[in-house]
């Protein structure tokens, strides 16, 4: 399947005391939804921040939008989210809305107002936004970002701060986002906990210590792993052949790359598909562990 890029990264790194992000190539399909996955401090918010130009100090290429250079554009046809200080701390919703309508053309304040109220932001009084807890804040930020017409999102972990119905709606959204597009709008957004967000990830992009791991479709990652389980007494055999393995006092189950599942034809195990988040522990894990074989 040939799929067009909505951005193109070339030789990406940027280098801190005691890490390094390295990305030497690496495109992030147009139309679909993608999952940048890792553990706390695998790179993903240095990337996505290098990404949404919060962060300049990288060394690199970045293309955007097949080729796009207005970076004015750019910005405007890119929302993003992220932890820190996004509003100013006394503002309150009003004010967030007025500021809004002035930093970005095209941001649609009846538009925002109608988000708030949907997910249960009230719309009067004087609160400030500092005032907010975590996931009312980050209501907040999301209601922003979708009340303006943009073709691509880049989100750094907005699913964490909520509650599961607000997650669930917040899946719904990234839906109605990209369906509205027709294939032209484009989602990037980073998590470290992917079962609450496997609904809506199209292709998923695993990251550690810096590097990308693996990647690609979900429905390829699916047909490239097999989730294998048996007995304890063939534990050991399958062991040094499944690319992840687990067992306990009754039997063991892993992961086995397709590529190498004739070599346990012998063994009687059951074989099913992994969800993306078994594949997703499964790799964080084998290459944490090769890196640390290397230190």
């Amino acid at each position: 399947m040939y799929v067009t890029s909505v951005i193109n990264i070339h030789d990406l790194s940027k280098k801190f005391k005691s890490f390094e992000l390295d990305i030497p190539s690496l495109n992030i399909p147009k139309g679909f939804s993608t999952a940048l996955i890792g553990e706390n401090g695998a790179g993903k918010s240095t990337f996505i921040n290098i990404l949404a130009g919060i962060r300049l100090d990288y060394k690199g290429k970045i293309d955007y939008f097949n080729g796009e250079k207005d970076e004015e554009k750019i910005r405007e046809d890119t929302g993003y989210t992220g932890p820190g200080s996004y509003f100013m701390p006394h503002w309150n919703i009003s004010q967030i809305a007025e500021a809004s309508t002035l930093l970005f053309d095209n941001f649609n304040k009846e538009k925002f107002f109608e988000i708030c109220s949907t997910m249960g932001i009230k719309l009067s009084g004087v609160e400030s936004f500092s005032k907010f807890s975590d996931g009312m804040k980050m209501k907040v930020i999301l209601a922003n970002v979708f009340a303006r017409e943009t073709k691509m999102l880049l989100l750094d972990e907005p699913a964490s701060p909520l509650d599961p119905l607000m997650r669930e709606r917040l899946c719904e959204m990234l839906r109605e986002y990209l369906d509205e597009g027709n294939g032209e709008k484009s989602i990037l957004f980073s998590t470290h906990n992917i079962a609450d967000m496997e609904s809506v990830t199209d292709y998923a992009i695993i990251m550690e210590r810096g590097k990308v791991v693996e990647q690609g479709f979900v429905e390829d990652l699916k047909e490239k792993y097999i989730l294998v389980k048996g007995d304890i007494n063939d534990a050991d055999k399958a062991g040094s052949i499944l690319f992840s393995f687990q067992k306990n006092g009754y039997g063991f189950e892993g992961l086995c790359l397709a590529d190498d599942i004739e070599r346990l034809a012998e063994l009687d195990i059951s074989k099913e598909i992994p969800s993306l988040s078994q594949i997703s522990l499964a790799v964080m894990k084998k290459y944490t562990y090769l890196s640390e074989e290397n230190l």
